[in-house]
């Protein structure tokens, strides 16, 4: 919540500064051309989606680079339909896949998945039955 009242403060700060520096046209045909961005962004978004997934498919991400790649994407879309100019900054950042993963990066928290012991006791192996039912 905190976080939210932050970005909101510095949001009004931001947008009360370049608005009287630029005028009121500038910046109702500036709220208007990013809401035509994002929402272009949004209908575009099955052929980003179908890119990612080849580059997974192809091995050049793992998953969590297509999950961040994705929901990155997502929301830099949302950020830019709605009106402010900090939030129309964020959007476009966002949408370059090395600022978001630069982002997640910092933000996330590192989780680090249990190994099994690795027991060498154990042989695998597999068992063919020789039925005529099978053939």
């Amino acid at each position: 919540m905190i976080y939210f009242l932050v970005y909101l403060f510095l949001e009004v700060l931001v947008s009360i500064e370049i608005a009287s520096q630029i005028g009121g046209l500038a910046t109702f045909l500036e709220i208007i051309g990013s809401a035509f961005l994002g929402i272009s962004i949004l209908m575009n978004f099955r052929h980003t989606l179908a890119e990612n997934v080849y580059a997974l498919r192809m091995r050049h991400i793992d998953m969590e680079g297509f999950s961040n790649r994705n929901l990155m994407g997502l929301f830099g879309a949302i950020l830019l339909i709605l009106p402010g100019f900090l939030s129309d900054f964020i959007g476009i950042v966002l949408q370059f896949s090395l600022f978001s993963s630069l982002i997640i990066n910092r933000f996330s928290r590192k989780y680090h998945t249990p190994t099994q012991p690795k027991d060498d006791h154990v042989i695998d192996a597999e068992i063919i039955e020789h039925t005529t039912a099978l053939r």
